[in-house]
């Protein structure tokens, strides 16, 4: 596993850019000439509720370079849970973890993703790169939508694996915004599509977080009965507000992470 906590969210940035080309051209757009005020507010990362690659093994990356546990999250409706973790350093990227709970699915979907998770060898799991390794799988274009019409979040999976599904804008530590509205209108100004679900906006300062996101690139996947463009990866945009003790927020609100996980649906 990863000692470097830099090393590792560099290689999961350079994968996630390999198929979301649009986050290049926000950070042009958002950042100041020095470019190094665009700081990573959080990462989330899609997985199974199967043993063998449970949201709990992704998460010991994670602890072993300095990561703790912080706060759970359920998603009923789509059938997830999800946790996220904090670093010692508040300045590094806090990650968000969710899993399918596939039990709770349809014996079809079950059987499918039994078999992608088959194909995964054991060591793989537990290798620095396994973030970052993409599918260990090939399902056909049939089977892709198959799952998308039950759960978007699995076909995605299928398409994917294992990478970071979105990178996220620290609007709290950029030169040239202080609000999320004009971070929005910057985007849609430059020819960007925001998810709309739920509103432009997710969130509110009274709970202390408002975020927004793009709607995920248009990327060809090759399946295993030919290529197909389907939605990638996305971008979003994340301020934060301060607790009665003064301190930013750190944690995620369930309602907004709801529609947030709507960004990879198609446009």
């Amino acid at each position: 596993m990863h000692t470097d906590v830099n090393t590792l969210f560099n290689n999961l940035w350079e994968n996630y850019l390999n198929v979301t080309p649009s986050a290049d051209k926000i950070h042009d757009l958002l950042g100041s000439t020095q470019k190094d005020d665009i700081i990573n507010d959080h990462i989330a990362l899609r997985t199974f509720n199967i043993e063998k690659v449970g949201l709990e093994k992704l998460a010991a990356h994670f602890l072993a370079i300095g990561y703790k546990e912080c706060g759970e999250y359920h998603f009923e409706a789509k059938k997830l849970y999800a946790k996220h973790y904090e670093h010692s350093d508040p300045n590094q990227p806090k990650v968000f973890i969710s899993e399918l709970l596939v039990e709770k699915c349809s014996p079809e979907l079950q059987a499918i993703v039994s078999d992608m998770v088959s194909k995964i060898d054991e060591s793989a799991v537990t290798a620095d790169n396994f973030l970052y390794s993409g599918t260990h799988w090939q399902v056909s274009t049939d089977t892709y939508k198959q799952l998308l019409a039950e759960s978007e979040y699995a076909a995605w999976m299928s398409a994917w694996g294992y990478r970071a599904n979105h990178f996220t804008v620290n609007i709290n530590t950029l030169a040239k915004f202080d609000n999320i509205h004009d971070v929005n209108q910057a985007l849609k100004d430059a020819g960007f599509s925001l998810n709309t679900s739920g509103g432009e906006v997710k969130g509110s300062p009274e709970v202390l977080l408002e975020q927004s996101s793009t709607l995920a690139d248009e990327y060809s996947v090759t399946f295993s009965n030919g290529d197909m463009s389907i939605p990638s990866c996305f971008y979003e945009f994340a301020i934060r507000y301060p607790q009665a003790d003064g301190e930013l927020y750190t944690g995620f609100v369930a309602a907004s992470a709801d529609k947030i996980f709507e960004s990879t649906n198609a446009r």
